[in-house]
């Protein structure tokens, strides 16, 4: 596990849990589909369209939201090196939005007065600084770790989440992420950048002041390259965009969509790795999020403002991941893949045999998923600063 800045790294996921209730139902079912004991369900393999990975959707004892045992995303309090006046306990910051105080000259660097500020990881799992130096050792290969690692704090409020923020300042959020993806994509020496955000203890967090984090990479990562290239092969066959065709088609059917606005669609995928896995998605096609227009990014605030708030309804705030899977730095414009967002609560673990076999056990149906996020209702968030 690689220590990172007051907080999460790239994620270890613990041992144990739900395959034993999926594993059970396989056995209590015969070969020809009639299950023992009165048992007349299935479970199913579900295969996602991009990558080609299986799932296996537990249909006979499908969960629902308070069938899970979650780990609650509790305030701790005590010293934060992210809060108002502590500007001076993180490393010298990147980039940080302050207002300007009537016309007056720009603030200090590393004061108090900011909305969103982003610093190094105290603790980067990678060095800005060098070469990479690529070499063999006999048949393997090795390079110097070189990338950068930020944090991004999201608010200057300890204790507001990314879902209770107004959609303006997770907008603002946006804009920030966008600024340094810009910026690191000048780096020749990275070949992609990932930001996510892992929020509660049990996703990985350890620090409770709402933040995300940005890593670049000399490297493009292999979930993405799978991503990639599945969305390549389909471009080469079909001439459209997968991602294209799941939105048209998620919209028509609506069976698994759980909100959407003028620019976003959020579904939960057809062939979801976790329960209550949601993607928000660009409505048009675009493959990269840092090339996306400011109303974009507006409606993309109000689409993430109301799946964290119907993801806390339904799941009890439950702790979560996000990230944003977006083209690699040298190839930001093309027509086969297509950004967006993946959010994925923590409610089962990972065991041996998704470790052994590359499949994923899923309890929720997605179309369940949908159905009770879909019914979760939002109040429109008051708009401020």
């Amino acid at each position: 596990m690689v220590t990172v800045y007051y907080e999460e790294r790239p994620e270890t996921p613990t041992i144990e849990l739900f395959q034993n209730s999926l594993l059970s139902s396989l056995n209590t079912c015969t070969p020809g589909g009639s299950g023992l004991e009165g048992n007349n369900y299935l479970p199913e393999l579900r295969k996602d369209p991009i990558v080609g990975r299986w799932v296996i959707i537990s249909t006979d004892r499908a969960k629902r939201p308070t069938d899970f045992t979650r780990d609650e995303v509790k305030m701790k309090g005590g010293f934060c090196p992210f809060c108002y006046g502590n500007e001076g306990k993180t490393p010298p910051e990147i980039q940080a939005y302050r207002p300007n105080q009537n016309g007056g000259p720009p603030a200090q660097r590393d004061t108090p007065g900011w909305s969103v500020r982003v610093v190094p990881n105290k603790f980067p799992a990678l060095g800005i600084e060098g070469n990479l130096n690529r070499q063999a050792e006999g048949m393997f290969d090795k390079m110097n770790g070189i990338g950068a690692h930020e944090v991004i704090i999201e608010t200057n409020d300890h204790n507001a989440t990314l879902a209770t923020l107004p959609p303006k300042k997770i907008e603002d959020l946006l804009w920030a992420f966008r600024d340094r993806i810009l910026d690191l994509k000048k780096d020749k020496r990275f070949k992609y950048i990932l930001i996510f955000k892992n929020h509660g203890e049990a996703a990985g967090a350890s620090l409770e002041h709402a933040h995300s984090q940005l890593i670049a990479l000399p490297i493009v990562p292999i979930y993405v390259a799978e991503e990639i290239e599945g969305a390549k092969q389909y471009y080469i066959y079909k001439e459209r965009c997968v991602f294209c065709d799941i939105v048209q088609q998620e919209t028509e059917a609506g069976i698994r969509v759980v909100a959407e606005n003028d620019d976003f669609l959020t579904i939960a995928p057809y062939a979801p790795r976790f329960p209550f896995e949601t993607w928000i998605l660009p409505k048009e096609h675009e493959s990269a999020f840092e090339n996306s227009s400011s109303h974009m990014f507006e409606n993309l605030a109000k689409a993430i403002h109301v799946l964290l708030n119907k993801a806390n309804q339904v799941l009890d705030s439950p702790p979560y991941n996000l990230v944003i899977h977006s083209s690699p730095t040298q190839e930001s414009s093309n027509e086969h893949y297509h950004w967006h967002i993946e959010v994925m609560p923590k409610l089962t673990k990972t065991a041996g045999f998704e470790w052994g076999t590359g499949f994923y056990i899923n309890p929720t149906p997605p179309e369940e998923a949908a159905k009770f996020l879909r019914a979760a209702t939002v109040e429109e968030a008051v708009v401020t600063g």
